[in-house]
């Protein structure tokens, strides 16, 4: 009921964007608001094809449009050639998903229970792709990273971006294949190792063409939403005193996959904690292996080539962070309330630091990079004391 009564936020949105050219800070916060209920819906709908189609088809389904939302909102920001903040909503999301998801849902689940049980082994595949995740996003920036040593050729910044692109796209294909692999291997091949106790549907069933309808509405409405929101970016962070990188790293991380954090503390709190593991981490891992390459192969074709190379040292840090973390609170196959405690722990204090970095954008001068510090309360260093 309480993400029905938030669709108000989508004729709110839009009257203030097109009726009363209200302050971008309003149209960004509504359209924010608005698109958590439309993800709810689209998650509503794939569901009722996915319990006609059967648990192997309706795990393809739900793999394919559980990041629709996050997918369409990276998309329109990456029009408005907003790179950094897609990358950042990148690392959000593999943080939010695996940090902030599971830890809800653990915390929420372990409510009047001593401990929750799970399959190991379910948690164990999981675990070994975090860790792909891991590698892969590890080596573009350590090899640009290299390629900027003096031992090295690409000393130019323009063949060095050209490199980092072209590796970027190459990784992209093989994580890509590496997912399918990865589904077929799950729903195919050792479906009877991998499969969790299926959820039976409850209410009645839609008919096809509703649910086909509710899917191709809620994603042009998300696409109305995204465009405002990607519109509203820059002229809000600078309002709120905020990076787009943060904004990017926490809020649109959050909004698009917040329907996915429900879903997981709702399976929880019924006692299928499993289930709830392998929603957060398996959006985290569909993230990694699936959404992020196809938006770089998306960012070549629209024009605003997107590589992987995540340049800070503190994005990398996160995502190490964060398969230590799930690997460490998932390998003995039990949960408790406190391990939800230190998954929330360990994602307050990463979005803490990512508050207060101060990143420069691409393309931005470093002037204006001192103009946002300044908006945060943190002088730049001068030249005198930078050392």
């Amino acid at each position: 009921m309480i993400m029905n009564l938030l669709l108000v936020f989508l004729p709110i949105s839009l009257l203030l964007e097109y009726v009363f050219h209200a302050p971008p800070l309003w149209v960004f916060l509504t359209a924010t608001v608005a698109i958590i209920p439309l993800a709810d819906w689209l998650r509503k709908a794939t569901e009722q094809v996915a319990a006609r189609a059967g648990p192997t088809i309706g795990g393809l389904l739900n793999v394919t449009f559980g990041n629709l939302a996050e997918l369409i909102i990276a998309i329109f920001v990456l029009l408005s050639g907003n790179v950094t903040v897609v990358k950042a909503q990148i690392t959000g999301s593999i943080l939010g998903n695996a940090l902030l998801g599971l830890g809800l849902a653990i915390l929420i689940g372990s409510f009047g229970r001593t401990r929750q049980q799970f399959s190991w082994r379910n948690a164990g595949q999981l675990n070994s792709m975090l860790f792909l995740v891991v590698i892969a996003l590890l080596i573009p920036a350590l090899f640009d990273y290299t390629e900027r040593l003096p031992a090295f050729l690409a000393g130019n910044e323009g063949i060095r971006t050209n490199l980092d692109e072209y590796l970027s796209l190459g990784v992209a294909l093989v994580l890509i294949v590496v997912y399918i692999l990865n589904l077929v291997y799950t729903l195919f091949t050792h479906k009877d190792v991998f499969a969790l106790e299926e959820e039976p549907h409850q209410g009645p069933l839609w008919p096809v063409w509703q649910a086909a309808a509710v899917l191709v509405g809620g994603t042009a409405l998300i696409a109305l939403e995204s465009e405002l929101l990607s519109g509203a970016l820059e002229a809000t962070s600078s309002t709120l005193g905020l990076s787009p990188f943060f904004l990017g790293i926490v809020v649109l991380a959050v909004v698009g996959n917040f329907a996915e954090y429900i879903a997981g503390s709702y399976f929880a709190r019924q006692g299928k904690i499993g289930l709830a593991i392998n929603i957060a981490v398996g959006a985290t891992i569909q993230v990694a292996l699936f959404t992020a390459p196809l938006l770089v192969l998306i960012s070549f074709l629209i024009g605003q080539p997107m590589n992987l190379v995540f340049a800070s040292p503190l994005e990398m840090v996160a995502i190490v962070a964060v398969a230590l973390t799930v690997t460490t609170v998932t390998k003995d196959g039990e949960a408790t309330w406190f391990e939800g405690v230190l998954l929330l722990a360990v994602y307050l204090l990463l979005a803490l630091a990512f508050y207060f970095v101060t990143p420069r954008l691409e393309g931005e001068p470093t002037a204006l990079r001192g103009s946002m510090t300044a908006v945060q309360g943190v002088q730049p260093p001068t030249a005198a004391t930078s050392g």
